[in-house]
């Protein structure tokens, strides 16, 4: 209350516990985020404290999903055994130690990330701000999902009649190929889809989709590299990216430091499913990659991993620096703009965001959509006045 109602609007719960360690309070959503650090507030046993440790903590879990030098907002309290921390450090009691500093450090880092990371089928929560205003989003169990009529540019009527059963539900949805199908949110009873269903594409760089709220905007480009960035790291969390062999290798010029970067590098390389071999002192040959990058611009993206790796290290790349790595693959791997869009494909886009960790934002920390509801649109053409 202290903070406003647009704090209030966009703060996340934070809940933890382990063993004597709990944290409790908001963080505000990544679309929140400030040009100023002046709504970030830390409490340690009931007193507000300004420590070093605590605000990487939290900057660190904001890390992939703050664009530029956004600054979030939170309001947190971490209560921990008295014998745990020293609070005699600073004159006027603003600064403490902790006895396991890296174990505190830890313990807030993954609550807050916890916090930014909805579950796998929660609808995700984007904010739109129209004048000063702003509205979350949350599905109505009432919403009968429907795909209105494009004209005549998109073939829409093979996906059209998936929702055109008599009694206008979706009788048909469950016999659909697995990209068209929709995906349930839980405790639905009809197939309500927070960012709705595509209505049209906008200049190849856009999706404008309909829901029940009114009118959803999305970034293709962002909202696709949030997915495959997503897909990745699950997959890596459980061994070495699939990779897919090449049938004609990607042969491409490389310099002397990328032709000895892709012959130091292999282990890494491997774990990131790629194969890049020497053919000559100044080419390379792309000949695996990982399955999901397939179909982009493969000496493009060879090009961008070896930078990578020869900035970051190869043992560093893949801990402390991993998730820097998979950004820079999925930003290659995310279809571009100026592609045109099947309705099909635009409502598959669609559902994986809504099945997607932190989808509300790209890698880079940009928004991914917005939604205009009913109320912002007749205030933008004066409607009612």
């Amino acid at each position: 209350a202290i903070l406003g109602k647009e704090f209030s609007a966009a703060g996340l719960p934070v809940e933890a516990e382990a063993g004597t360690l709990s944290l409790r309070g908001f963080a505000g959503a990544p679309q929140a985020a400030r040009s100023r650090a002046d709504q970030q507030y830390f409490f340690v046993n009931g007193r507000y404290v300004r420590d070093r440790l605590l605000s990487h903590a939290v900057r660190e879990a904001y890390a992939d999903v703050l664009h530029g030098d956004r600054q979030p907002a939170y309001v947190l309290f971490l209560e921990l055994d008295p014998r745990g921390v020293d609070v005699n450090v600073h004159p006027a009691k603003t600064e403490v130690r902790f006895r396991d500093s890296r174990s505190i450090h830890q313990f807030v880092f993954h609550a807050v990330k916890r916090a930014l990371s909805p579950a796998a089928g929660q609808a995700p929560v984007a904010y739109a701000q129209v004048g000063r205003q702003e509205h979350s989003i949350a599905p109505r169990p009432t919403y009968a999902p429907y795909q209105p009529g494009l004209g005549v540019e998109q073939p829409v009527a093979a996906y059209h009649a998936l929702f055109a059963g008599a009694s206008g539900t979706p009788a048909a949805v469950f016999d659909a190929p697995a990209p068209l199908r929709p995906a349930l949110i839980p405790g639905s009873q009809s197939g309500v889809q927070p960012l709705g269903y595509a209505i049209a594409q906008l200049h190849g760089v856009y999706i404008l989709a309909q829901n029940d709220a009114g009118l959803v905007l999305v970034d293709m480009h962002a909202a696709h590299e949030r997915i495959v960035y997503e897909k990745m790291r699950r997959s890596l969390d459980s061994g070495p990216l699939q990779r897919q062999a090449l049938l004609v290798p990607a042969m491409f010029q490389a310099d002397s430091v990328e032709v000895a970067t892709a012959e130091e590098q292999q282990a890494a390389l491997d774990t990131l499913g790629f194969e890049i071999g020497v053919a000559s002192p100044t080419t390379l040959a792309v000949r695996a990659v990982p399955s999901t990058l397939a179909g982009g611009d493969l000496p493009s993206l060879a090009r961008s991993v070896l930078a990578d790796l020869r900035e970051f290290g190869a043992s560093e790349a893949l801990a402390a620096r991993r998730d820097e790595l998979l950004s820079t693959m999925a930003c290659h791997a995310a279809v571009r703009a100026n592609r045109i869009l099947s309705v099909p494909e635009m409502n598959a886009l669609l559902r994986e965001m809504e099945e997607t960790e932190r989808s509300g934002s790209c890698n880079h920390g940009r928004p991914t959509w917005y939604q205009l509801s009913m109320a912002d649109l007749d205030r933008l053409f004066l409607r009612g006045r």
